[in-house]
């Protein structure tokens, strides 16, 4: 049977992520990962000149992996209606379905694991991260940027610091998730923040302003609810 390169850089990586997000960049040693992966360590070397190499590579695989979901789930949200509001609200909708299956914790979150060791990366693998949080941050921000245009919230609103909230919300509930041996926590914060926006912006309830020039803007739109 030939040799598959690939087979084995991927259980490099599973191994390693799986040793960092339970006992910390530091901690992960390479002899750690080798073990784990059950590999040789000329084996590791060929594929990862350092354990550094292997950090960014690991941070760019759940980059691409992450931006790509979130692609994904806004695909089906736009699917599903033409109306801005209920496109977020279906967005975060998925992502609390999708939690709700969690039987176990979560195992955590390999950017948190690397922002709280962070002087132990170099600025390439940081910028990854700081990336990722901003590409999260510009794609709600837009969605919630949408939803402002057609819907006047009911309070003051920052759409940068509250598209920043999933991201915040989403954080502390891996924490919890840990803390507290328990898969809800993720669900349930999703949920909370669903119910927010919609709380926000939703039209159902009586508009502060009567704008009834609003209300002609939304009429137009030709909006497929899914069933609940």
């Amino acid at each position: 049977m030939p040799r598959d390169g690939t087979i084995t850089r991927k259980a490099i990586m599973d191994a390693a992520q799986g040793l960092i997000l339970e006992t910390g960049y530091s901690a992960a040693s390479v002899d750690a990962v080798i073990g784990r992966a059950g590999i040789t360590k000329g084996a590791f070397f060929y594929h990862f000149k350092s354990k550094a190499e292997l950090a960014l590579a690991l941070v760019q695989r759940d980059a691409e992996a992450d931006a790509a979901h979130l692609q994904n789930v806004l695909d089906r949200a736009e699917a599903l209606s033409r109306d801005p509001l209920q496109q977020l609200l279906i967005c975060i909708g998925l992502y609390e379905e999708e939690t709700a299956k969690l039987t176990a914790p979560y195992p955590g979150c390999l950017y948190a694991s690397f922002i709280y060791e962070s002087q132990l990366f170099d600025d390439a693998t940081m910028q990854v991260v700081r990336e990722v949080f901003s590409h999260w941050t510009a794609r709600i921000g837009a969605k919630l940027e949408a939803v402002l245009r057609l819907y006047p919230p009911r309070l003051p609103v920052e759409l940068r610091t509250l598209a920043e909230m999933s991201l915040a919300l989403a954080e502390g509930a891996f924490i919890l998730s840990k803390v507290q041996r328990d898969a809800s926590p993720l669900a349930a914060q999703w949920r909370h923040y669903r119910n927010y926006l919609e709380l926000l912006f939703s039209p159902q309830l009586p508009s502060p302003s009567g704008d009834s020039a609003t209300e002609a803007k939304r009429d137009k739109l030709d909006v497929a609810v899914p069933a609940q």
